[in-house]
């Protein structure tokens, strides 16, 4: 049996689409879903054994009474936030609840994939590798990416990344992200305005070396995203941090584009300012070096940006339909 931690959550629900597409139904999935957050909408087409609240989850793992035929934890839950100031709750939230589940696994030899993030890179300085070897260079620049990096550099000095599988994902966008407010990707959240106005707001620049709107992302289509995740799954003799992106940075100018043509209008952005208290802690340029995961056997090419956002508005978007 598989538990999905943050399974009504973007990518944990769109990771229960894909197995349930596999004919797993022998599902666990523990979240915190309240009325009217939106999230509850992940999971009504999906099939699964049984919910669980994130608390009553953990006391289960913190009292070794979790179902004993549960084999593999899929752990995407966590406050995913980039601009909280709470960092008592990201260290709880985040840090903690990661490394007691992490325990519970390692103790029963039960799979566990979790996931980590490309915040823990920071400004990039240092650059995007997934080397073990280099975990102590990064210095994130908001509380949520150093939840994800203090997690990943435990597992490094307890000495179990051999037994763990961590992944960073880049900017994933696609179905399923409708709940997450000011965290979702700018494809859904510039789409209402776009059919209703035609026209796109981005960031200025306020680097050099970047002109307005050509800052850099590694954008990863969700399905993409999942696939890459049950690789891990499929083959349970693989462990260690890998990326997960698509190795090609592209630019917002470049989402733009993709959104505008999706819907057949003609491209109209405006450049805003962006807030003060962003700048400091802005990535001008992400790129996901993507050797590592290659090297280990996976060989599925990445989904372009143009088809993605294609699928994403004319499959779901269009009608605010779930994955």
């Amino acid at each position: 049996m598989i538990v999905v931690t943050g399974g009504a959550g973007f990518i944990g629900s769109c990771i229960l689409a894909k197995l349930n597409e596999r004919g797993r139904e022998d599902l666990i999935v523990v979240d915190e879903v309240a009325a009217g957050d939106g999230k509850a909408e992940n999971l009504k087409s999906k099939r699964y054994r049984s919910y669980e609240d994130k608390e009553e989850f953990l006391k289960k793992v913190l009292s070794d009474s979790i179902d004993p035929s549960v084999d593999t934890v899929i752990h995407m839950g966590a406050c995913s936030a980039t601009m909280g100031f709470d960092e008592a709750y990201y260290q709880k939230n985040n840090f903690e609840y990661t490394r007691d589940v992490a325990r519970w696994c390692l103790r029963h030899d039960v799979r566990f994939i979790y996931a980590s993030s490309a915040s823990t890179y920071g400004d990039g300085l240092q650059g995007y590798s997934d080397d073990e070897a280099m975990l102590g260079r990064y210095r994130p620049l908001n509380f949520y990416g150093e939840s994800k990096h203090k997690f990943d550099l435990w597992a490094l000095e307890q000495g179990v990344l051999d037994r763990i599988v961590g992944l960073k994902f880049f900017n994933v966008y696609g179905p399923n992200e409708y709940h997450k407010g000011d965290m979702r990707s700018v494809v859904n959240k510039a789409y209402p305005r776009v059919v209703s106005e035609g026209r796109i707001s981005l960031f200025k620049s306020y680097h050099p070396d970047y002109a307005d709107g050509e800052q850099k992302r590694d954008f990863i289509y969700v399905k993409d995203a999942v696939d890459m995740t049950l690789f891990f799954l499929d083959h349970s003799d693989l462990s260690g941090i890998y990326n997960i992106g698509t190795g090609r940075a592209r630019s917002w100018n470049d989402v733009a584009a993709a959104l505008f043509s999706a819907l057949g209008r003609p491209l109209r952005i405006d450049y805003v300012e962006m807030p003060p208290y962003l700048r400091p802690r802005y990535q001008y340029f992400t790129e996901a070096p993507m050797e590592k995961i290659r090297s280990v056997g996976y060989d599925r090419p990445f989904t372009t940006l143009e088809d993605g956002v294609f699928e994403y508005v004319c499959s779901y978007l269009n009608q605010k339909t779930f994955w």
